[in-house]
């Protein structure tokens, strides 16, 4: 009996954990149009985008660094360098804004 219920304990872990995991992923699309809307004024965020500043990284160029990390560029947005304007992002747009990047690599 005990056996059966350790199994049924651990089936519904892994349905419940199936469900978590999908609702807290983030949101290229989103990160997308959050990208096009507060940095396509510095960086080029977008394909067909052809004006932004010299001298910041495009984002394709972000995404293709060979220590790229979404989860460290959604840290790094969330406290950003003096050179970036101070966005009030929440955890979950800085994941938004990393996934899009990280999606154009």
């Amino acid at each position: 009996m005990s056996r059966h219920v350790r199994r049924i304990c651990l089936l519904l872990g892994v349905i419940s954990g199936v469900g978590t995991s999908s609702a807290l992923a983030a949101d290229a699309d989103h990160g997308a149009d959050l990208a096009k809307r507060w940095c396509a004024s510095c960086h080029v965020a977008a394909n067909g985008q052809t004006q932004a500043s010299a001298d910041v990284p495009s984002f394709a160029s972000v995404a293709r660094r060979p220590d790229f990390s979404p989860e460290r560029l959604a840290f790094f947005l969330l406290d950003p360098h003096p050179k970036m304007p101070n966005f009030p992002l929440s955890r979950s747009e800085a994941a938004d804004i990393a996934a899009y990047i990280s999606s154009l690599r």
